[in-house]
Order: structure tokens, then sequence, then C-alpha cells
């Protein structure tokens, strides 16, 4: 028994969904600094507030999964979070622009976060579920064609808005500019059009459906299927480890407070805890007998992923902690540098945060289109030289910044970061996928985004810190840091074990 292959429309029914999506991710990456400084945020704090974006990122993509795996009704499996998640974050969005506090705007962002990765985590195992394994890359490509168009309108809207229907760009001290407003609204309007299309014109397959066809692959594999799992790690080492990592997190805290350090370090510590009260959580409920939950599936594959997965933890890590440098302070340093400008109400910066939205509209652009390249280069090298070298690319594209005195030319360094932004969505899952256990995919792709959520963290704790005590509070060079951290990343690759490769090499040479 096997899947039924799909036709490219209803390949194309399947993933636009991700084009509203990312509309809803481009509009929140490219101006909720500009927002959050309209409204009064000083340079340093900015990161600090972002952090709404991965703490939620880290508790409900996990969760997502789980309660996705397990669901089946009238709607199906994973289109009811599709569904609900689209009419949230379409709330969010319209709420965003019109906060007259900085503190509702905080609020409005996790519940956009929030509400955007309920739409988004079951989206990449709806493609898993639908697809039989040779359509697999061209969904996967769809999904990645929709991101960049996306994200393409959502970061140009306001300066579409602007430049070619005359919607002002600026307002009074502590507005929201009407062209910033608009421009939440029409990504609002696409993202609940293009999500509902998804959820409306596509079927999935029935929990019997797809324990048959789990079957019979592992059948043509010679396999069993088997739903029990091993002892797995031992009470003690729960307890113990919870207890040092629960230690730590105080004394860090502890730390910050007796050197009145910047408040943002609780963050560190309430991180360092967190996860050493996740451990003694996990230890009494095996004590207990209780592990039948998906806190306790969660915490038990944290600790037995495999050895690829954790060298790619660390690809990662500094992937995305640069990536959140470039998100949080690409606008305010654009201003200053290039523009000459730092008060968010003023003409020449918010032409600056403008500049910004094309400059992102052109990396999505190019990533969408690079899409279609990289896999050429794995082929011709290997996945893991062609994720090195774009990587590689992005750092290049940030230092850019630095040496670039002209706006208009920061075009050229976009495309290395287009380059890079298209493989860190694409080359570390195409590994992964090779080196965990089928049934334990959505469980494996879960825990996979916590090296995701904390750089972003991690990165929302101590840059405004770094750059207000090394750099003068210049946002320019939080774009520095963020391109050492995705050269760091080219380097890790190469420690990366990919058992998919040989394979695949091989067959490419015959």
């Amino acid at each position: 028994m096997t899947k039924a292959r799909l036709s490219l429309f209803q390949i194309w029914n399947m993933c636009f969904g991700f084009f509203g999506i990312q509309i809803g991710f481009g509009l929140q990456n490219a101006n909720t600094s500009r927002i959050f400084q309209t409204l009064g945020v000083e340079i340093d704090h900015l990161a600090i507030l972002w952090i709404a974006a991965p703490a939620t990122g880290l508790l409900v993509q996990p969760i997502i999964g789980h309660l996705s795996d397990k669901t089946w009704g009238r709607l199906g499996r994973r289109r009811p979070y599709f569904f609900w998640g689209a009419i949230l974050t379409t709330a969010a969005l319209i709420l965003m622009p019109n906060s007259p506090t900085l503190w509702i705007a905080a609020s409005a962002l996790w519940i956009m976060d929030a509400s955007i990765n309920i739409t988004m985590e079951p989206f990449r195992a709806f493609v898993g579920d639908n697809l039989p394994d040779e359509q697999r890359a061209t969904g996967y490509a769809m999904q990645s064609f929709f991101i960049g168009i996306g994200a393409v309108l959502a970061s140009c809207l306001p300066w579409i808005l602007t430049n070619w229907l005359d919607v002002a760009n600026t307002a009074p001290a502590g507005q929201i500019p009407p062209s910033v407003r608009i421009a939440f609204y029409v990504g609002g309007a696409a993202l609940l059009a293009s999500v509902l299309w998804t959820v409306f014109s596509t079927r999935e397959y029935s929990p019997e459906q797809m324990a048959a066809f789990e079957a019979a692959q592992a059948a043509a594999k010679g396999e069993a299927v088997s739903a029990e799992a091993g002892p797995g790690r031992a009470v003690s080492a729960y307890l113990t480890g919870g207890a040092i990592w629960t230690v730590a997190g105080l004394a860090v805290a502890a730390g910050v407070y007796a050197a009145k350090l910047e408040k943002e370090l609780y963050v560190l510590a309430a991180l360092i805890g967190g996860f050493g009260l996740a451990q003694l959580a996990a230890g009494q409920l095996k004590r207990a007998g209780r592990t039948a939950n998906g806190f306790s599936e969660v915490v038990e594959d944290l600790f037995a992923m495999p050895a690829t997965m954790k060298q790619l933890a660390v690809v990662q890590f500094f992937s995305w902690f640069g990536l959140f440098a470039m998100w949080i302070y690409t606008t305010p340093a654009v201003a200053a540098f290039h523009y000459g400008a730092s008060d968010a109400t003023s003409a020449a910066y918010n032409a600056g945060a403008d500049w910004v939205g094309v400059l992102f509209g052109v990396y999505n652009g190019v990533a969408a289109l690079a899409a279609l390249l990289i896999p050429v280069i794995a082929r011709l090298f290997s996945r893991r030289v062609a994720h090195a070298l774009c990587l590689v690319l992005g750092g290049l594209g940030l230092l850019s910044f630095l040496a670039v005195r002209d706006p208009k030319l920061l075009v050229i360094g976009m495309v290395g970061v287009g380059f890079a932004w298209s493989s860190i969505l694409s080359s570390p899952y195409s590994i992964l996928s090779g080196s965990v256990p089928g049934r334990k995919m959505g469980v494996y792709m879960g825990i996979f985004n916590f090296f995701i959520v904390i750089p972003q963290l991690l990165a929302a704790t101590v840059l405004g810190l770094l750059l207000k005590t090394f750099f003068g509070g210049q946002a320019i060079y939080a774009l520095v840091l963020g391109a050492a951290s995705f050269l760091i990343a080219a380097v890790s690759v190469f420690a990366v074990n990919d058992p998919g490769e040989p394979k695949r090499l091989a067959k490419s040479a015959s």
C-alpha cells in the first residue's frame, strides 16, 4: 500500500498557505523594531522585547507537534491547527500596529508569534503525511518558493504603499505610520485567505491509512513497526542533571543581582534553570511511572538525539544567532549608519526603515531562486559543502553593511544573505531526515526547533548588552556579530556526519 501521487496543482494547494504565513512572519521581522522604537524603546532594549518570538516557539512548537500527531476530526489532522492559527494571527496583525502603548505592542508580538507557530509547525509534517517519498522534494521546494514570494511581498509592502500609492510613512510621535498599519491589514487578509485555501482545498489520510502506509514501508525494508521504546535515561541521571542545572541558573541570577548587571541576563539564568527544572520534572514523572505524555517524550528523546542531530545543533545555533541579530538590528543600523538618523519620528529614519523592508524583500526573493540552485551545488559537491558555502555568502553579506556606505549598494550584500537563508531553511532538515528514525520524525523536528529558539533567546539576552558595553550602542556592530556567527556556523558544518551523503553521492555517480 502506497500513497497516491498528487498533481502539481494539488501540491500547490497544499503549500499555498505558506505564502500567507510568510507574509505575517515577514511583516513581523521587518517592522517590529520600527514599531517598538516608535513607541519609545531605546536601541539597547530592543533585543529583550523581541524575546516573545523565540520564547513562544520554544513552548508552542513541541506542544503543537505532539498534539497534531494525535488529532483527528472533521478538518483532519493538521488542518485544524492551520485554521485556528490563521484566525489568531490575523487578529494579532490588526492589533499590533494599532498598539497605543509599548506593552500592548509587546503582547501583540507574543500573540502573533504563538499563532504563527500554531499554523506553521504542522505544515512540514503535512507535506510528509500526504506525499509519497518521490514527491516530497517537490513539496518542500514548493514550500520554499512560497516562503520566498510571501516574504518579498511582506518586506516591500510599506515601501510600495509609500512610493507607489503615496501613503504617508511618518506620523506624530508615539504613533505608527499609516504605511505600516495598512501593510499589516493587507498582510492579515492575505494570510487568512491563503491558509483557508489550503484548509478547504486539501485532504488528509486517516490515522488508519497512515499506520498502513508505515507498515507497508517497513515491510518493504524488512523491518518491524514497533511503538516500544528502550529504558531511556535513568531517573538518577535526570535528578542529578536537573539539580546541577537548576543550581547553575540560580547562581547566574544571583551573580547578575550582586553585580548589578543588565536585567536581560536574568533571561539567561531562567533558560539555564528552566532546563534543570524540566529534567527534575521528567525524573519525578519517570520515577512514578507516568511517562505516557508529550512532555516526558520530548525530554526523553532530547537526551537520545542521534550524533548527527547534535552536530547539526551547533550549526543551527550559530546560524540562527546571526539571523536574529540581523532581524532585530538592521532597521536601526541602516537608519543610523547609512541615513544618519536615530529619531524614529524623522523622515530620514523612516526612509531608512522603508529601505530595510526592500532589502529584506531582496534576500527573500533571492532565497526563492536559490532554493532551485542549492540542490545542484549539493549534487556537484555535497550537502555540507553547499550549506557551508551559502553560510559564508551570508556572513560576507552582513559584513558589507559596515564596508558599504551607499544604502542602494546594500542590495549586493543581501544576495549573499538570501543564499544563507534559503539553505538554513532546507539543508539542515535534508541532512537530519536521514539520521532520525521515521517513527520519531515529528518529535525530533520539534526538538530540532530548540536549536533555533535557544540562540534567539540568547541573542535577545546579550546583544543589547554587548552593543552598549563594547560598541557604544551602535547597531551596525550587531550585524558584524551576526556575520561572525554565520562564518562560525559555516566551519561547524564540516564537523557534521551526513549518513545519507555516501549513498547519495554513489547514486549520483552511477
